[in-house]
């Protein structure tokens, strides 16, 4: 009798764990970061899809968007514990092509979302057109500028495509107006609004002339950290609303800075639509239908003309995972 309840037992146990490794589909979505009001909203967007198509997401990335061997050791993870896909925000474009590759050649089908790779072992690339977002934070400074002025570029971080490729759109841009001068466009702000913050120090302090004014006329700064790390500085500097001021992305922060005057506009992405459409793309492949090589997930130009408009303003503050 003890030996027939036991092996009833085993039996229950050995199905009950078959069924729940192939009934359910699990999807693990990794971001640069996890920090950014931006990742946090990408992350509601993925469990938005996950409820809506009644599948598992896994939310795993390093807490720093610079900490590459962190990321790499993410995707190594979740390839040996065998997931049904990846969707991957890679933080550098180079260095996680050998991952993704592995996945791939593991069985496991890989989408990357907001920032490119350079390499073509994906099934889709859902993502912001990042080089019209920043040619439109050009073209706005150069209206806002009548065409003429001094500007400054605080970049973000080498290895990051998405931002790297605003960069290129807003110098592209400035380029066709001859009268806008780009004074320096050399300077990172890292990955953390600390270090963000610390960039933008080091950048206005030779601007600032004996005077207190700044001697530029426009910046630009290409992402959350960049922008906020900009604002607090001229804050700090009493310069904010002195200057011409384009940033990109949202957060709190950023647009009580629009509100008051201190930020012109804000170029935004639309993170939630992002998180969900990588979770939505990735389930339609699996199910075997077709899918979208390239997903354009939009770009819109903010100013305190059209912020409290209502799809605007859903675009300024997106829900967050919290």
């Amino acid at each position: 009798m003890r030996r027939l309840l036991s092996l009833i037992l085993l039996s229950l146990f050995v199905s009950c764990g078959e069924s729940e490794k192939s009934d359910r589909t699990t999807i693990v979505v990794i971001p640069k970061g996890t920090t950014h009001e931006f990742w946090k909203s990408i992350h509601a967007g993925a469990r938005r899809a996950a409820i809506d198509l009644d599948v598992d997401i896994i939310w795993k990335g390093p807490l720093k968007e610079d900490d590459r061997e962190a990321q790499i050791a993410v995707v190594e993870n979740f390839i040996s514990r065998g997931v049904s896909g990846i969707v991957l925000a890679p933080l550098d474009d180079a260095a996680l092509r050998v991952p993704v590759m592995n996945a791939t050649r593991s069985g496991i089908p890989v989408i990357i979302i907001d920032s490119g790779l350079q390499s073509d072992d994906y099934i889709s690339f859902v993502a912001t057109d990042n080089y019209q977002g920043g040619r439109m934070a050009g073209l706005e400074m150069a209206r806002r500028l009548d065409g003429k002025g001094r500007v400054v570029l605080l970049r973000y971080q080498e290895g990051s495509a998405s931002t790297m490729k605003r960069e290129q759109g807003f110098l592209d841009a400035i380029a066709e107006i001859t009268e806008i001068v780009v004074v320096s466009d050399n300077q990172h702000g890292g990955a953390t609004t600390e270090s963000a913050y610390q960039a933008s120090e080091n950048l206005l302090a030779p601007l600032q002339g004996d005077d207190g004014q700044l001697n530029v006329d426009g910046i630009f700064c290409p992402n959350e950290s960049t922008t906020f790390g900009m604002l607090r500085a001229l804050q700090d500097r009493q310069l904010n609303g002195q200057v011409r001021f384009v940033g990109f992305d949202s957060s709190d922060k950023l647009v009580e800075g629009l509100a008051a005057g201190d930020l012109d506009a804000l170029v935004l992405q639309n993170p939630m639509a992002m998180g969900e459409l990588g979770v939505r793309t990735m389930v339609a492949h699996l199910q075997g239908k077709p899918v979208e090589r390239r997903i354009d997930t939009g770009v819109v130009l903010v100013t305190r003309d059209n912020m409290n408009e209502p799809t605007v303003a859903e675009l300024l503050r997106p829900p967050s995972n919290d």
